[in-house]
């Protein structure tokens, strides 16, 4: 696995590989790798000629007392598991490459981005967004492999992608979750062992709500509640958001469409946790 640093080198990288005619892929992971990342990572190998994974904590989608300072990570570990997969670059960029003295420029993706994790996170698609188109700028894949953990994000990369009209293929992968039921995330190693269970009341939740659409309950409102009297039921939990909505435009929902997202949010001591699943209208109850 070659390993590169220069912004240039990894620019002449990837001209090689496009000119040689072979499918690029493409995995932007912040570190801290774990069983969600690798299925990106497998499934951009199992697709593509050359596989690109880069690691970089992006300070420009953390606020003012988020966890930038304190986020996990393990390089050595990302590297042996990276080259385990047969994963054939690993770009390394650093803060002062990506954002040099005087940087100015940022993309804004309007509206998708003032709802959910938006709103509770000002700025963070912000920063998102312009790492993304820089890092694509830069690597220039073919296909770029992301998860449905985080939906709105991906949603977000997606509309970015149309509207500046670039040729890349957006690869959607299903959450990877423990066999708890947690959605794998970097952030669940801050979960001390007293914080686990209140942490697996998301996926308890999520259960249940798809098992009373199914019973035919379409009233979001009687879903949210049950979803809040669940969760709320664990201590030391804190509801960040309960959202049922489309899952495009996260436009809230006062009943279950065809498609509807329900997304939560929550933390767990100083844990922020997110998870979402789909769920489908049956027959409604009368």
């Amino acid at each position: 696995m070659e390993i590169i640093s220069s912004l240039s080198d990894m620019k002449k990288k990837s001209d090689e590989v496009r000119s040689s005619k072979k499918t690029l892929g493409f995995v932007p992971t912040m570190g801290c790798l774990h069983r969600g990342h690798m299925s990106l990572v497998e499934a951009s190998v199992a697709a593509c000629d050359f596989t690109v994974a880069s690691i970089f904590l992006n300070p420009a989608q953390f606020g003012q007392n988020e966890d930038l300072d304190t986020y996990p990570g393990d390089l050595e570990k990302d590297k042996q598991l990276l080259e385990s997969a047969a994963v054939d670059a690993l770009f390394l960029p650093t803060r002062e490459s990506m954002y040099p003295h005087g940087y100015k420029s940022f993309v804004t993706v309007e509206e998708i981005t003032g709802r959910l994790c938006g709103k509770s996170r000002p700025g963070f698609f912000r920063g998102v967004a312009t790492v993304v188109l820089k890092l694509f700028n830069i690597v220039r894949p073919h296909r770029a492999f992301f998860g449905e953990k985080d939906w709105q994000q991906l949603t977000v990369v997606e509309t970015m992608v149309r509207d500046f009209n670039l040729d890349i293929s957006i690869e959607r992968l299903p959450i990877v979750r423990e066999p708890s039921g947690l959605a794998m995330s970097s952030r669940n190693l801050y979960l001390s062992e007293e914080e686990v269970s209140p942490a697996l009341s998301l996926s308890r939740a999520l259960n249940m709500a798809k098992d009373r659409v199914q019973k035919g309950e379409c009233s979001t409102g009687n879903i949210r509640r049950e979803i809040r009297d669940l969760i709320e039921n664990e201590k030391g939990i804190q509801i960040d958001y309960i959202s049922i909505c489309d899952p495009e435009n996260f436009m809230e929902q006062e009943e279950i469409s065809k498609t509807s997202l329900i997304a939560l949010a929550v933390r767990v001591g100083r844990t922020r946790l997110i998870d979402n699943c789909i769920v489908r209208r049956a027959e409604c109850r009368e």
